[in-house]
């Protein structure tokens, strides 16, 4: 009997020691997807100017940094795949900063890549979703927020990762008459910025930090004012990727942000791009108008261009996503379909770009195609959510880096073509 337990136990023991030395494999990631867009980008033309400033980095030419702002929903507002966007471009080109992010905490489970933010005493406001047409949100700017508090002990804590530390900081909001400032207090420094002003009007004050600082706070003095975004940067050249997302958001919400405030932010950001990736959240309206949608996306285009004539546009597709509930459905179980006015949204997105001379990025088809929601939610390791919407961790780094490596093979040809190839 002893012999047996023995020999059971050793049996066991060995079992246990085959599986510990047994390594953990990665599963492979998918190829990016063929695209209707060669490279995944149509019209590269259309960044041009974003080549150019890119170029000026590289080559020293450059002495300012290169600021790209993303709008869009929550795809964007989760700064996963902006992220990864920013940490390929910063890394080739440089670090200058964070870049802009809404005041205060948006939203539950807000979590900005290479800061941790913290605020006590402050009232965040998001605009209303999907207002009426026409419609505008007085003082809410591109960030879709605008924050205020009434607490003299209120505190914005900022602090950023390693690498990532901070010698400005520049604050966006309402001044006036009866508009108090702000305490900027890093580690080591002390700075206050004032928003009285004779009429009221927004304004951007920038506070300079000096040093580089790990962690800020910002204080409001004589009941501060209302503020709609934040800058976080650091002295030197490179790029800033800003993600500016609203969870739920749609493009009829751009078309209602109070203009004198986008006017304002986007005259002080001077971005060499801007992308508007909108689409997701229209897709699942069954009474989209197709035509109306057109006709928005095209007078939004003209507003950007109008109030940043020297940024370049890109107009990212909505992605692929499925709604759950349906019979006969594309996925594994049968049960969930693309809803059906998202490829429409798509259609109107590829047309406008293509017709307006804006670059256009082929989401849907470089994470591969239809039904591709349910392929990626389904992987041993999930690229995809369960509700085939929205992307995993690894999902967003994953579509992020596809994003980007486009963006830079449209670049390194571009490059190549004016003489500039190592």
């Amino acid at each position: 009997m002893r012999s047996a337990v023995l020999a059971m136990v050793l049996t066991m023991a060995a079992a246990g020691s085959a599986l510990a030395q047994t390594p953990y494999v990665a599963q492979s990631l998918p190829a990016p997807g063929v695209s209707i867009c060669a490279g995944g980008l149509c019209q590269p033309e259309a960044l041009e100017s974003l080549f150019e400033a890119l170029y000026g980095l590289e080559t020293g030419e450059r002495e300012r940094l290169v600021r790209i702002v993303q709008i869009g929903d929550s795809h964007t507002a989760g700064d996963r795949i902006t992220g990864a966007f920013r940490a390929r471009m910063q890394t080739r080109f440089g670090r200058a900063g964070r870049g802009v992010m809404p005041p205060g905490v948006p939203h539950a489970g807000y979590n900005p890549f290479q800061v941790q933010v913290t605020a006590t005493g402050w009232t965040t406001a998001l605009a209303p979703l999907t207002p009426p047409q026409g419609f505008a949100v007085q003082g809410v700017g591109l960030t879709g927020v605008q924050a205020v508090t009434f607490d003299p002990d209120a505190a914005l804590e900022i602090v950023a990762e390693p690498g990532m530390e901070l010698t400005y900081v520049s604050l966006c909001g309402m001044g006036g008459p009866n508009a108090g400032g702000f305490e900027v207090k890093g580690q080591w420094v002390r700075e206050e910025v004032d928003f009285a002003a004779p009429d009221v009007r927004m304004l951007c004050v920038d506070a300079v930090i000096g040093a580089l600082q790990e962690r800020i706070v910002i204080r409001p003095l004589r009941g501060g004012a209302p503020l709609s975004d934040i800058t976080l940067g650091r002295a030197g050249y490179g790029v800033e990727v800003s993600n500016l997302g609203v969870v739920g958001a749609s493009l009829r919400d751009l078309a209602a942000r109070d203009e004198a405030v986008v006017t304002t932010q986007l005259a002080v950001w001077r971005p060499q791009l801007i992308v508007i990736a909108y689409g997701t959240n229209e897709g699942f309206d069954d009474a989209l108008d197709p035509i109306a949608y057109e006709a928005l996306l095209r007078g939004e285009v003209l507003r950007l261009r109008r109030l940043a004539p020297a940024a370049a546009l890109m107009i990212v597709g909505a992605p692929d996503a499925l709604r759950s509930g349906v019979a006969g459905g594309c996925s594994a179980d049968g049960r969930r379909a693309p809803p059906r006015s998202l490829a429409l949204v798509r259609d109107v997105q590829r047309r406008v770009a293509a017709d307006m001379g804006v670059a256009f990025w082929d989401w849907h088809g470089r994470m591969g195609g239809d039904c591709s929601a349910d392929r990626l939610a389904t992987m041993d390791e999930p690229l995809m959510r369960g509700d085939r919407v929205h992307f995993t961790s690894a999902g967003g780094d994953w579509i992020g880096g596809i994003f980007a490596d486009d963006i830079l093979a449209a670049y390194d040809a571009w490059r190549a073509g004016r003489g500039g190839a190592d």
